[in-house]
């Protein structure tokens, strides 16, 4: 049986007023219980053993011991024990949350730098709801499908199948014989540490541009760039206005801004174009945004890639990027910290493979090497 007990979550930051504000904020959300609080790492981790927390919301810059020291000591102590990051916008605190998510971290939720107490409460509530729902949901999905893998038992497997999430049969690769000039990636939850696994895996003569939109606000895209520049053989950078799309390089769209391709000014190069257009499905940077321009302009051409996310960004640009004639390729549940994004590519057979994180590298090359 799948357990539907409270999520305990530790409430850990060195101000006064961000611990009320967090602990407000969950307290709205159903089973859920605030089981304490510290004013800093070295408090927090002394209140692990009485309090036994399932959640730890861990502010990264704190005095004596900070949030990074924090995670380094659950991932060796506690690894059961998840958090969420809240940071601040800055470079620096970029850096950081880049860091604190390597680390195992689930999520982070940017600090608000203005504002009432009653705003910035309600700013934290609206996010980190649905970030608490998707790790409640990730932790008792997880938990059942190692129980069934371990056990091999009727009931585990049959709790397994009454998971939140399907566990029906994948569909099988239907490869397109055309051979891909470009590859989009739409990745949200889970998707640094995922991205920072997969892109070291192509080769830094690829040939083709990978597009990716990563759901970021500002300041985040920038330190996400750079970590993974850090990592692969393949350029990677924050894309800019105006551009061309060169190969054997990663552009990851900006935090807070939209990004899609355009013509270039002789009717046949590519560039990207920057924009302060709305957002959609909430997102800016949004996937579908992204999907749609990829599918205008490369027609039969291109390779979709849909990763690990919350909500359903990106379904509808990749239906229109497969009407074109894309390839497309989403992360199976497994390997997914939320899945979400990818789950109607892979159940409805949108997609034409559904592998683990660890094969996606090699797929992406096989349809950039088809002829």
């Amino acid at each position: 049986m799948i357990s539907r007990k409270p999520l305990r979550v530790l409430v850990v930051d060195d101000t006064v007023l961000y611990r009320k504000i967090v602990s407000d904020a969950l307290a709205t959300l159903p089973n859920v219980e605030v089981v304490g609080s510290a004013h800093n790492g070295k408090a927090a981790i002394s209140k692990l053993a009485s309090l036994k927390p399932d959640l730890l919301t861990l502010d990264i810059e704190m005095p004596e011991m900070n949030g990074i020291q924090v995670l380094e000591y659950l991932q060796k102590n506690t690894p059961q024990t998840g958090a969420i990051m809240l940071s601040t916008l800055t470079h620096e605190g970029g850096a950081m949350t880049m860091k604190a998510l390597e680390l195992g971290a689930f999520d982070f939720i940017p600090k608000p730098q203005s504002g009432t107490m009653a705003e910035n409460r309600k700013k934290i509530e609206s996010a980190i709801g649905p970030m608490i729902h998707a790790f409640q949901r990730s932790a008792r999905v997880t938990g059942v499908l190692k129980s069934a893998s371990r056990i091999g038992k009727p009931a585990a497997l049959k709790a397994a199948r009454k998971a939140p999430v399907s566990t029906a049969k994948r569909p099988t690769l239907r490869l397109k014989r055309s051979k891909a000039e470009i590859i989009a990636i739409g990745i949200s939850t889970g998707g640094p540490n995922a991205l920072s696994k997969m892109l070291p895996m192509l080769p830094k003569d690829i040939g083709v541009p990978i597009l990716i939109v990563q759901h970021m606000p500002p300041m985040f895209t920038q330190s996400l760039a750079n970590s993974l520049a850090n990592k692969c053989s393949v350029a990677v950078r924050e894309a800019r206005q105006g551009e061309p799309i060169v190969p054997n390089t990663v552009f990851i769209a900006p935090g807070g801004k939209q990004m899609k391709i355009v013509a270039g000014a002789d009717g046949k190069s590519r560039i990207i174009k920057i924009t302060d257009d709305p957002p959609e499905n909430s997102c800016k940077p949004s996937v579908d945004y992204l999907f749609r321009s990829v599918a205008h302009h490369y027609v039969g051409r291109s390779t979709g890639v849909i990763m690990t996310g919350m909500g359903s960004d990106g379904t509808e640009g990749l239906k229109l990027m497969k009407q074109n004639g894309a390839t497309i390729i989403a992360q199976n549940e497994a390997t997914c910290v939320v899945y979400g994004m990818p789950r109607e590519a892979a159940e409805t057979g949108l997609a034409d493979a559904v592998l683990p994180l660890n094969q996606i590298a090699d797929m992406i090359m096989k349809t950039v090497r088809v002829g």
